[in-house]
């Protein structure tokens, strides 16, 4: 009795090389996407502020970065803030930013960070036009961190009085990734 066919054998393991291939790509790729995810942080602020006379502002602005190193990371935000004042105005702010950071020893971290952000006011009074506008800002930082937390302050170099959401170019900051 003869049990393989020599020429029928060779097309069998081609055929097995053929099935085992997509499987072992399959299983690299899952290998790959899964240390990229090892490798994101995520993080972001929240806000919210309250005045006399009516004043209200919240902030949502979650992030999320990649660690190339212990050193170096990169990644996205967004930005979403609203204002109001009674009976005087109310501002929605939306936006966007890449953030860079870069850690020369554990305790110091230097960032940068290109924000984007549309402005859109509207007065409940005709002393002032309601506004709709584009306004950048490019920030270089300092802080301190420890661990996932970082307390430091930043400076807008393209800050514009009349435009920019922030009252003043250097603004502290507290930031957090998990």
């Amino acid at each position: 009795m003869k049990i393989f066919n020599r020429p029928k054998l060779k097309y069998f393991y081609l055929f097995v090389l053929f099935l085992a291939i997509p499987y072992q790509s399959l299983a690299q790729d899952n290998v790959q996407e899964s240390k990229f995810w090892q490798n994101v942080r995520f993080g972001g602020g929240i806000g919210l502020s309250f005045g006399g006379d009516g004043f209200f502002s919240g902030t949502l602005a979650p992030s999320a970065i990649y660690d190339f190193n212990n050193q170096f990371s990169m990644g996205l935000g967004l930005n979403g803030t609203y204002n109001s004042l009674k009976n005087s105005y109310n501002s929605t702010i939306l936006g966007a930013s890449v953030i860079s950071l870069f850690n020369p020893i554990d305790q110091l971290q230097v960032s940068g960070e290109f924000e984007y952000l549309n402005v859109n006011q509207k007065f409940d009074n005709n002393l002032f036009e309601d506004r709709n506008y584009w306004v950048p800002a490019l920030f270089v930082g300092l802080g301190y961190r420890v661990n996932n937390v970082t307390l430091g302050i930043r400076y807008d170099v393209l800050y514009d009085r009349d435009k920019s959401v922030y009252v003043d170019p250097l603004t502290p900051f507290f930031r957090v990734f998990f």
